[in-house]
């Protein structure tokens, strides 16, 4: 049965571990009652979203429970990685570059354009502090 379209940026997509699929809506306090485990249906697949900006994140971010796919598609950006050995700078700038970010990675995103990026995201246990 078809579907209406629905928009990556308001309403994501939860990829189930049993292969089907289901939109969630998203709005701007999704993130926060994720991490206080508001969505439980979601501690398992991964979550495909899409996010807008056109600065600096306010805020880093990290998945405990397995890697993020980063994926460009529009603008330019540069992903910071917290590792062990200090700050590593990923510069994303022709459509379709993504990085694979390791599991439990806090991580955050610079521009100065208006850039969309397109995440594939465990769930479970993301954390957010503060830049």
């Amino acid at each position: 049965m078809p579907t209406l379209p629905l928009n990556l940026i308001g309403t994501y997509a939860h990829v189930r571990d049993d292969a089907g699929m289901r939109a969630i809506p998203a709005d701007g306090d999704f993130w926060q009652a994720l991490g206080e485990g508001r969505f439980p249906e979601l501690d398992q697949g991964r979550l495909l979203s899409a996010f807008e900006f056109a600065e600096a994140w306010s805020s880093w971010e990290r998945h405990p429970a397995g890697e993020e796919l980063v994926l460009l598609l529009a603008g330019a950006c540069d992903l910071l990685l917290e590792l062990e050995q200090g700050l590593q700078r990923i510069h994303l700038e022709q459509i379709g570059d993504y990085i694979l970010i390791p599991k439990g990675i806090w991580h955050t995103a610079h521009t100065d354009r208006p850039t969309r990026l397109l995440f594939l995201t465990p769930g479970l246990g993301t954390e957010h502090r503060p830049v």
